[in-house]
């Protein structure tokens, strides 16, 4: 009986023993996570337990510019004279399309032409109006209460797949821009506004309540409705030259070959359109899902400027979301202008979670906002790689001048920052009217004994920084990386960070001008950053290669990251100093961008 007993308190005593082992090194193994200001503000938020679910391969396609080229080429290249072999019998279109005229105000009657460009549509573009019902889906709603309010007739709807292919950022080669292709003078004329920020062609409501007060204008002009929309595509001056040109005839099929290259398809194309959207069962033309849909969505007042960026790491939402819903913003910020009222268009769960925690929004944004300008004001700058040129052609007309000849990647601020002088001086002394400065060219920099002085002495001291950085290895050297966003084009990025289309395209393999929304660009190699001095005359005081020391970058050696709900390759490279996307890929052995709540990736492992 002792023996039971002590056997079975010495099971116990192990037992305890190795369930405190477990528990102690569940307790070390758990990492520490790092609590940041955005996580501490998002924790006080109240929870709407109502997720918004969006397919990004859908909202892809509302900024997918491949339709819209390929439909308004087939507008302006169509030949209604080409028979089309597509298996549509004619007297079974002649019906559907006496079907049609029957519930319409539009005069659909059957001819040659308009079978051929249907059965063009059928052939080439089906794949593309199976996308296009998914993306009506969305915009039909707001354009028929448009229409309805105007007593606009309801098939205008239509019109907008011909004009844009239903894109809200579309714009053709002669600047016309947005879902019913507005130029600048038309927008302005219809009280759209038209900014830096904001361009309200690109607005769905209120653009359509533009295109609905023209159509009624027209209509009051013309009386028909065909002549509306060939006076919308033209303008109304060629319509009335092609009526006098026909002998005083006022039907469309009457005056359409009097009338430019591009309008005579302009109407057909139209019709088919409506043709394909009222039977597309019939030719098996099968609607893509469209995941979000106008009644889902409702608008909020943004009372402070703020940025895409901060809506989407507030509300745990992608910036293509906001996008999507908001195209008028065009820099990705909504402005705040004194006396106007500015709203964003998000998923009624996330406008709930908006209006229930403000305070606490609005809070964060200031935050945010302040460490931006603060690290602006910041001067950091981006070693060249080798010493610039700075000599003196044989003939100098003026002592009192330096030559300075521009290099691959300078630009005037940089210039002028290396002589300590202004953007405006070095335009007036080289008579420039912008900006851009040609590759090769030499500047004149005026210089008396003082400032000479001055900018020799900084210069060198910038150029000791680089050469002694450069003889180093260089662990703490920055990879710079950009994501590509909205609006962006290789031209921008370029201006953007002071370097040539063709580098970055030679820094990331790119055989066309071409780049993907959401695609990672390096911009620069190995880029030392410099600090520069307070002053002027404190550098110069020092003497020392000290003022212009590099930035230390720290890479957080051998730290664990664990993946948190909305996070990104990007928001997470982002949170670490000097590291990159290219750097998390490296380190953790991924191909794509794809990572998971709970996933845990090693920073430098």
């Amino acid at each position: 009986m002792i023996v039971r007993k002590l056997s079975l308190v010495v099971s116990a005593f192990f037992t305890m023993a190795a369930f405190s082992q477990e528990t102690a090194s569940n307790f070390e193994s758990k990492p520490e996570v790092k609590v940041t200001y955005l996580d501490s503000i998002k924790s006080t938020f109240k929870k709407n337990e109502l997720a918004s679910k969006v397919d990004s391969l859908w909202m892809n396609e509302l900024v997918s510019l491949d339709i819209y080229e390929d439909l308004t080429k087939d507008i302006q290249t169509i030949n209604k004279d080409v028979t089309v072999d597509e298996e549509l019998p004619t007297e079974l279109l002649k019906q559907r399309l006496a079907a049609m005229n029957e519930k319409s105000p539009f005069e659909i009657e059957y001819n040659q032409g308009l079978e051929n460009i249907i059965k063009s549509f059928l052939k080439n573009r089906k794949k593309s109006f199976s996308r296009l019902m998914a993306l009506s889906e969305y915009y039909f709603p707001i354009f028929e209460e448009a229409f309805a309010k105007q007593n606009v007739p309801l098939e205008i709807k239509y019109l907008a797949v011909v004009e844009s292919a239903l894109n809200p950022k579309a714009v053709s080669r002669m600047g016309a821009t947005g879902l019913w292709q507005f130029m600048y003078g038309t927008g302005k004329q219809y009280a759209l506004k038209i900014d830096s920020y904001i361009d309200e062609r690109s607005d769905p409501l209120k653009a359509t309540a533009a295109c609905s007060e023209y159509m009624t204008k027209m209509y009051n002009i013309f009386g028909d409705w065909e002549l509306v929309l060939a006076s919308y595509n033209s303008g109304p001056g060629n319509v009335t030259k092609a009526i006098r040109r026909s002998g005083g005839k006022t039907k469309y099929w009457d005056i359409r070959n009097y009338l430019p290259k591009e309008t005579q398809g302009y109407v057909p194309a139209f019709l088919a359109t409506m043709y394909l959207f009222e039977y597309h069962k019939e030719h098996g033309i099968n609607p893509e899902r469209a995941v979000v849909k106008n009644f889902e969505t409702d608008t909020v007042c943004v009372k402070n400027q703020m940025s895409f960026k901060q809506i989407a790491d507030l509300l745990d939402m992608p910036q293509s979301q906001i996008q999507l819903l908001n195209p008028s913003y065009k820099m990705g910020v909504v402005p705040f202008y004194q006396g106007e009222q500015h709203f964003i268009r998000l998923p009624k769960d996330k406008v709930a979670t908006f209006v229930s925690n403000e305070p606490q929004i609005y809070a964060y944004v200031k935050h945010d906002s302040e460490m931006k300008s603060t690290s602006s004001r910041l001067a950091v700058k981006y070693a060249p790689k080798a010493k610039p040129a700075t000599a003196k052609p044989a003939a100098i007309e003026n002592s009192d001048f330096e030559f300075y000849k521009v290099r691959k990647g300078d630009n005037l601020g940089a210039i002028a920052s290396k002589y300590n002088v202004s953007t405006a001086e070095l335009k007036k002394w080289n008579n420039l009217k912008t900006n851009s400065v040609a590759i090769g060219r030499n500047l004149k920099i005026k210089t008396d004994e003082e400032t000479h002085v001055k900018s020799t002495s900084i210069i060198d001291k910038r150029e000791e920084a680089i050469a002694a950085a450069d003889e180093k290895s260089k662990p703490g050297a920055v990879d710079m990386d950009y994501v590509v966003t909205a609006g962006d084009n290789l031209g921008s990025i370029a201006k953007k960070f002071g370097t040539t289309i063709a580098e970055l395209k030679e820094l990331n393999n790119l055989t066309s001008n071409n780049i993907g929304l959401g695609k990672t660009l390096i911009i620069s190699k190995a880029a030392i950053i410099i600090e520069e001095p307070a002053t002027v005359t404190t550098a110069i005081a020092s003497n020392s290669v000290d003022s212009f020391k590099k930035k230390a970058v720290s890479k957080n050696v051998g730290e664990d990251y664990y993946v948190k709900k909305g996070d990104s390759l990007y928001s997470i490279s982002k949170k670490y100093p000097g590291v990159t996307i290219s750097d998390i890929k490296k380190w953790n052995g991924i191909k794509d961008e794809d990572i998971k709540p709970g996933m845990k990736l090693k920073i430098n492992g």
